[in-house]
C-alpha cells in the first residue's frame, strides 16, 4: 500500500526554494523525485523544460470517452529563513503528534502527496477504472509562475482535451470543515521608487533644505487609504463584481468567531471597509498592501543621513472583473499625482495575476453552459466530503491567489474545483510550517471517492 506520509517525508528533505539559486539541486532532487513517483505509479512522464524550473506532466491514457481531469501541484517552497525560529530542521521532516513539520509541508507538498496517494490507492484496488488523468506539477508557483505562460501556449491544445483541473492549494477555516474553493483573488505587485537628492547627504549639513525621500514615501503611502479602510485611488472599485446573495448565506455558515480571529492575529481591532464583516472583507474585497519599507541608514546604532532614495513594495489583492494591469495604472496615476515637489517618482513592474471565479451547479448564476463533467465533479465533490468529513462542504471564495488558475481558463476554458487541505495554523510561509496528517488521511479518502464519482 503506498504511504503518503513516508513518501511525504522523502519529497520535504528536497529543499526546493525556487527563488534562490543556491537551492538549485534541490530543486532538481525535487523535481527527480516527482517525475520518479509517477513513473513507478504507471504514468507517461514527460519533462517539460522552461527558462526557470523544469515541469512535470504526467499522463495516464485511456479510452478518449472516460473523463479526463487535470490534477495540478507545485513541488518549490518559499525559503526557510529565519531559521533561528524554527524548532525543528526546515528539511528534515519531524512528526510531532498529528503534524508533520518542514518547509512545503503544506505549501503544497502535503497536499500534493495527498492526491498522489489517493490516485495511487485507487488504481491499486481498480486497475482498470475508467478516468484518464494527466498531473500537472510545476517549480515556479513560489516565484509568480514566469514560465507559465509560454508553457500553455505550447500545450494548451493538449491540456483543452481534458474536462477540468482539480487541485489542494487552498484552505480550511479549521479542521472539521472543508472549504470548496470557488473564487480566488487575482494580484497586482509593483515597487515604488522615490528620489531625491543624487546622494545621501549629512542631515546636519543640508538638512531643513530639501524634502526627505522616506519622508515624501510615508505621506504619499499614507493617500492611499481613508481613515475607513478603503482603497482611496479613483476608479479602484469601479469594476469590482459584486458578491452574490448566496455567497453571503453560504459564508455565515461558517459563523466566524471575530474575538478568536483576532486572538490569533494578534491585533485589538479589525481594520476593515465600511459594510463589510472581517471575514466577508478577506473574501469579497480588493486590497492595496505595502510589503516591505526601505530607505537609509538599517544598520545598528544610528547614522544621520538624508537618503537619496527610498522605497515600497506594493501589492493589490484583486477581486472577480478587476484587471491587473489597469488597476496598477490607476494606482501609479495616483501616487504621480500626489508627489511632492522635491522628489521623484519611479516603478518597477512585478508579476500580476488575474481573479478567478467558478460558480457551483445549482446556483442561480451558474452559466447555463457549464461543462457536465464539471458540475458531475462538484456533486462528487460535495459527496465525498459530506461522507468523509461528517458535514458538507461550504462554497467560499479565498482571499489567496493561485495565479496559474486564471491562466489555464483563459488559454483552455478549463473551470477548477479546488479542494481546501491546509488550516490556519499551518503556518504557510512562515518558520514551523506543519501538515495536520489527520487531514491529510482525510484528504486522500475523500480524493478517491471523488476521482471514483466522477467516473459514474
Amino acid at each position: 500500500m503506498f504511504d503518503p506520509v513516508e513518501k511525504l517525508k522523502e519529497f520535504i528533505r528536497c529543499p526546493s526554494v525556487s527563488t534562490d539559486p543556491k537551492f538549485k539541486e534541490g530543486m532538481v532532487g525535487a523535481q527527480n523525485f516527482v517525475s520518479g513517483l509517477l513513473g513507478s505509479l504507471g504514468f507517461k512522464v514527460e519533462v517539460v523544460k522552461t527558462d526557470v524550473h523544469p515541469i512535470v506532466l504526467a499522463s495516464r491514457g485511456g479510452d478518449p470517452a472516460w473523463p479526463h481531469v487535470v490534477i495540478y501541484g507545485h513541488y518549490d517552497v518559499q525559503p526557510a529563513d529565519p531559521l533561528g525560529l524554527w524548532k525543528t530542521k526546515p528539511f528534515e521532516p519531524t512528526v510531532i503528534g498529528n503534524r508533520i513539520y518542514g518547509r512545503g509541508a503544506a505549501d503544497n507538498k502535503g497536499p500534493l502527496m495527498t492526491n498522489i496517494a489517493a490516485v495511487a490507492q485507487l488504481l491499486e484496488e481498480n486497475p482498470g477504472l475508467p478516468l484518464r488523468i494527466t498531473f500537472l506539477i510545476e517549480g515556479e508557483e513560489e516565484i509568480g509562475s514566469p514560465s507559465f505562460p509560454a508553457f500553455l501556449a505550447a500545450y494548451a491544445d493538449r491540456l483543452r482535451q481534458a474536462d477540468f483541473v482539480y487541485l489542494s492549494d487552498t484552505a480550511l477555516p479549521n479542521e472539521s470543515q472543508v472549504v470548496i474553493t470557488c473564487g480566488l483573488r487575482g494580484l497586482g505587485l509593483f515597487d515604488l521608487i522615490v528620489t531625491g537628492p543624487k546622494g545621501d547627504l549629512h542631515s546636519g549639513l543640508h538638512g531643513g533644505v530639501l524634502r526627505n525621500p522616506i519622508q515624501a514615501l510615508a505621506e504619499i503611502c499614507a493617500t492611499l487609504h481613508t481613515p475607513d479602510a478603503r482603497v482611496n485611488v479613483p476608479g479602484f472599485y469601479d469594476d469590482v463584481l459584486e458578491v452574490e446573495p448566496w455567497e453571503r448565506a453560504e459564508l455565515a455558515k461558517l459563523a466566524g468567531d471575530g474575538k478568536a480571529y483576532m486572538d490569533f492575529l494578534g491585533i485589538d481591532a479589525f481594520y476593515t471597509p465600511p459594510g463589510f464583516s472581517p471575514f466577508e472583507a478577506i473574501r469579497f474585497q480588493p486590497t492595496l498592501e505595502f510589503n516591505g519599507v526601505g530607505g537609509g541608514y538599517q544598520g545598528d546604532g544610528t547614522k544621520t543621513v538624508i537618503p537619496s532614495r527610498a522605497f515600497a513594495k506594493i501589492s493589490c489583492r484583486l477581486v472577480p472583473n478587476q484587471e491587473p494591469d489597469k488597476i496598477k495604472g490607476l494606482v501609479m496615476e495616483a501616487i504621480r499625482a500626489r508627489t511632492p515637489k522635491g522628489v521623484k517618482v519611479e516603478f518597477v513592474d512585478q508579476h500580476k495575476g488575474d481573479a478567478y471565479v467558478v460558480v457551483p451547479p445549482g446556483r442561480p448564476n451558474t452559466p447555463k453552459d457549464q461543462s457536465p463533467v464539471l458540475a458531475r465533479a462538484f456533486r462528487a465533490t460535495e459527496a465525498a466530503v459530506t461522507a468523509v468529513w461528517g458535514r458538507p462542504p461550504l462554497y467560499l471564495r479565498e482571499g489567496g491567489s493561485v495565479p496559474i488558475i486564471p491562466q489555464i481558463k483563459n488559454a483552455t476554458g478549463l473551470d477548477s474545483v479546488m479542494l481546501g487541505l491546509f488550516l490556519p495554523e499551518d503556518n504557510l510561509h512562515a518558520p514551523n510550517e506543519s501538515f495536520n496528517l489527520d487531514v491529510m488521511e482525510k484528504g486522500v479518502e475523500t480524493a478517491k471517492r471523488i476521482l471514483s464519482g466522477i467516473t459514474s
